[in-house]
């Protein structure tokens, strides 16, 4: 293991080459304080805090044109998170070259796709190439036969029709379709911590006000705090009517499931203030308890919901790219008007539809042998899963999610939630991701992916047990 020499430390603590912050670029002007070492840190570290403000670095430039910058780019907090991380890591491998870095941050996945699923995809590749075989634009919508299959597969019995799924090239870039569809006078709702993209997709759309340092929250978002005291589900007695409520479960970060009950509250919740619902369903078949796989099983829910969902991590799809948007028909804005058709108007403007190699693959994983194949790799992230909470257990840490989802949420009482990150990275050589960056409700925790290959996780969890022991 190339972790930082013991040598360093001092240098590292003086004028750290990654500095602990809750988010900033490297151009932006900073503050910096010192604190004293706190529980859980090995001896001889220092706890940085930046705080930068996120501002462009300062270019010389012959011209520059007459077109006014979106002010609403510039209320965002520098860099998105996980590019962030990104950086962050190059810089360390820049410091220490020969670092032999695990990366359990980003939630990308490793293993390889399923032949059932490749197969099916080179096949209508190579079809591509024939008279018979080929294919130009298709439907914005997604495929016929793709829908029809997601609607069999995933809402049998629970009143969804193909005609009210749209497929895509992912959960993430429907979130921002959904957002262009709302428009920039909604108010919204999102579970804190929840994935970033909901916020700041919100701030680009110029539905916030700015961020409050003090607080680190933006203006004009009802932040529902989900702490392991509440179970990590919101008490909706204290949030504020909002028109959108995003809603994660399982979440990303905490890897929460909702259960039936909380679910059924929060569609009452909805339906009593006229609120719409955004459901991410992109981890649901990692749900081993009872706990609901779609919004849609709650009763009532097509009458206040939406849900996103994803292949991205059944099937490996990050790089592919397929997901699908679920508009129920009884969906209706307030003055009677369809949702699905305003949303359907939206998707044949931006997108001409998901690729027809990847719903060729797309239609292969929701075959028997597709099914059980994504069934086997999610099977071996939870096999990841366990291992790193067994890890972190055994090293006294209070350790949340991982039973349906692909995470592991894990305390550091007191601690900066990057310091936490820059001191696994520095003295681990692991990439996690830090709480903070998912909301104001993640300081003191830090993310921990069991997207891994499994010898990869093992010397992880070597080197965190060496690390904290």
């Amino acid at each position: 293991m190339a972790a930082a020499p013991a040598s360093s430390a001092a240098a590292m603590a003086a004028a750290p080459a990654i500095p602990a912050s809750s988010s900033f670029i490297s151009s932006s002007p900073c503050s910096l304080r010192v604190s004293k070492t706190s529980p859980r840190r090995p001896t001889g570290r220092v706890s940085h805090k930046i705080s930068c403000v996120s501002r462009p670095p300062a270019v010389e430039t012959s011209y520059k044109t007459s077109v006014p910058r979106n002010a609403n780019m510039a209320k965002l907090q520098a860099g998105y998170l996980f590019p962030e991380i990104a950086r962050r890591r190059a810089a360390h491998l820049l410091k220490y070259p020969d670092a032999k870095i695990i990366s359990l941050g980003i939630g990308d996945t490793t293993e390889p796709i399923p032949d059932v699923i490749t197969n099916a995809m080179a096949e209508r590749a190579h079809a591509l190439s024939t008279i018979d075989g080929y294919s130009g634009y298709g439907a914005e919508q997604g495929e016929k036969k793709v829908r029809s299959a997601i609607a069999a597969t995933d809402y049998a019995d629970l009143g969804i029709e193909d005609s009210d799924i749209f497929v895509s090239d992912g959960a993430k870039c429907d979130i921002s379709r959904l957002q262009v569809l709302f428009g920039s006078n909604v108010t919204i709702a999102v579970q804190d911590p929840s994935y970033p993209a909901y916020v700041d997709s919100s701030v680009i759309m110029g539905q916030t006000g700015l961020y409050q340092q003090d607080v680190q929250k933006y203006g004009n978002i009802e932040y529902m705090r989900c702490n392991p005291e509440n179970g990590f589900f919101p008490d909706l007695s204290t949030v504020a009517r909002t028109d959108i409520i995003f809603f994660c479960s399982p979440n990303n970060p905490t890897g929460a499931a909702a259960s039936r009950d909380q679910l059924t509250r929060l569609v009452k919740f909805a339906k009593d203030n006229g609120s719409i619902i955004v459901y991410d369903s992109a981890y649901a078949m990692y749900i081993s308890d009872d706990s609901p796989k779609s919004i849609f099983e709650i009763p009532g829910a097509r009458e206040v919901a939406i849900e996103t969902a994803s292949f991205s991590k059944y099937a490996g799809f990050t790089g592919v790219r397929l997901g699908w948007t679920v508009v129920p028909k009884e969906l209706l804005f307030s003055d009677g008007h369809p949702v699905a058709k305003d949303f359907n108007r939206i998707v044949c403007t931006c997108f001409n539809g998901a690729s027809n190699i990847a719903q060729a693959g797309g239609l292969a994983c929701l075959s028997p042998e597709g099914l059980k194949a994504m069934h086997d790799v999610v099977g071996f992230y939870k096999e990841n899963t366990e291992i790193i909470v067994d890890t972190f257990t055994s090293l006294g840490f209070n350790v949340y999610g991982a039973k349906n989802a692909p995470y592991v949420w894990v305390h550091f009482p007191g601690r900066n939630s990057w310091d936490v990150f820059a001191e696994i990275l520095e003295k681990a050589n692991v990439v996690t991701t830090p709480g903070s960056g998912f909301g104001p409700g993640g300081e003191g925790f830090v993310r921990v992916s069991a997207f891994g290959h499994r010898d990869n996780i093992i010397e992880a969890a070597r080197r965190l047990k060496q690390l904290y022991k």
